[in-house]
């Protein structure tokens, strides 16, 4: 699908409409230090295998593009969830 790269939509900050740049979210690393992390290293440690049965097959065959806005004017980000895409392109939008 083609998402533009700019599009006006409602700002909370600005409390107004305005012009956002549009950038597909990617995740960061994750810790190996957050308490999550270790939570899990706790639980899956051990004689034994994984806490959880590891899944076979897939159920779906696409995930959910997350997309991350930005205010032109104050450049507060918004995420906005996305629908189920194979391929996410951004594309410029002329001739306005």
């Amino acid at each position: 699908m083609r998402i533009p790269k700019v599009i006006t939509t409602y700002c909370p900050k600005c409390r107004t409409h305005t012009e956002h740049s549009v950038t597909i979210y990617k995740h960061g690393k994750r810790r190996s230090l957050s308490e999550g992390e270790r939570r899990y290293a706790r639980k899956k440690k051990g004689y034994g295998s994984k806490r959880k049965p590891e899944q076979k097959r897939f159920a779906k065959v696409t995930k959910k593009t997350v997309l991350k806005l930005k205010c032109s004017k104050c450049g507060y980000i918004i995420h906005r969830e996305g629908i189920r895409l194979k391929k996410a392109e951004l594309v410029e939008v002329g001739g306005r």
